[in-house]
């Protein structure tokens, strides 16, 4: 089978807070891959003496390692375990209770020669082609029903200009109130997999039978502004794109629709570059 993967941070001069892994296990017996987008935080103490690139590295190694190993596991539990080794590796020396713990978005999906299994935590994605050449995305809904409040402090920050000083005051107030949302134990906001192996079990999993599935493409929300800040085209669009010319292709066109609008004014986000990852797998 066909594996492409890209990963490249949104700023040369920081590192990369992505993790992009694929395993094709020697055995013969399927295949996995991973995918995770840590949350970057505010300026200030986070309680972790190692930061959200090593975070990102050990959890998403780690959920690759079990993916394949331990086909007896689900996903879920794959997960869960995989939270747990990482939060062991630091709980001596970092306070894994501050709200700003290292953490990150996950995507995964597994696959043998009867069925594909994925699992998707917050707001990276995963597409899903059929043989009849549809795509269907599966996502977490939780982050697009955040509360209008919220949503609406989003969209004071995107309308200042960037740099000023409303917009950043703005920012982090936006900021505050989706921390206030973020693994909160009300279940009204969303979830991300930090310090709590608990979280793995609100992931959304499941499964489709190995020959109803052609291609996987995994996606940081930095790579999915190809479709879902800058309009380039849907995710059929999207997918059919990267199989033709590549995930590398794919993180060259959102640079250089960035670059071209590097004050958001035509299109809103949050950061004028962010990290962005991709992994293709297509199916024999």
């Amino acid at each position: 089978m066909r594996i492409d993967m890209t990963s490249e941070p949104g700023d040369p001069r920081r590192p990369n807070e992505d993790y992009a892994s694929a395993a094709l296990p020697s055995s013969g017996e399927g295949g996995a891959l991973v995918v995770l987008d840590g949350v970057t935080p505010p300026q200030g103490d986070v309680g972790c003496l190692h930061g959200v690139p090593w975070y990102t590295s050990r959890l998403g190694g780690s959920l690759l390692e079990l993916s394949t190993a331990r086909r007896d596991l689900t996903l879920a539990e794959c997960l869960e375990s995989a939270i747990s080794r990482t939060a062991a590796a630091h709980c001596v020396t970092c306070d894994l209770s501050h709200r700003r713990t290292p953490q990150s978005t996950v995507v995964a999906a597994r696959w043998d020669e009867e069925r594909v299994e994925h699992l998707v935590l917050s707001d990276s994605s995963l597409l899903l082609e059929r043989p009849d050449g549809t795509v269907e995305a599966l996502l977490d809904p939780r982050l697009g029903r955040l509360p209008a409040s919220v949503t609406g402090l989003r969209e004071r920050v995107r309308a200042l200009p960037e740099g000023s000083p409303e917009r950043d005051a703005a920012r982090d107030e936006y900021v505050r109130a989706v921390e206030a949302l973020r693994n909160s134990p009300g279940g009204e906001g969303f979830y991300t997999a930090a310090a709590d192996p608990a979280a793995a079990s609100l992931a959304v999993t499941g499964s489709a039978p190995r020959s109803e599935v052609t291609a996987l493409l995994a996606l940081t929300d930095g790579a999915a502004r190809w479709s879902e800040v800058f309009g380039l085209g849907d995710w059929a669009q999207l997918l059919r794109f990267v199989r033709a010319e590549g995930t590398e292709a794919l993180l060259r066109q959102v640079r250089e629709a960035e670059r071209n609008d590097p004050l958001g004014a035509a299109h809103p986000r949050g950061k004028a570059h962010d990290d962005a990852s991709a992994v293709l797998a297509v199916f024999p």
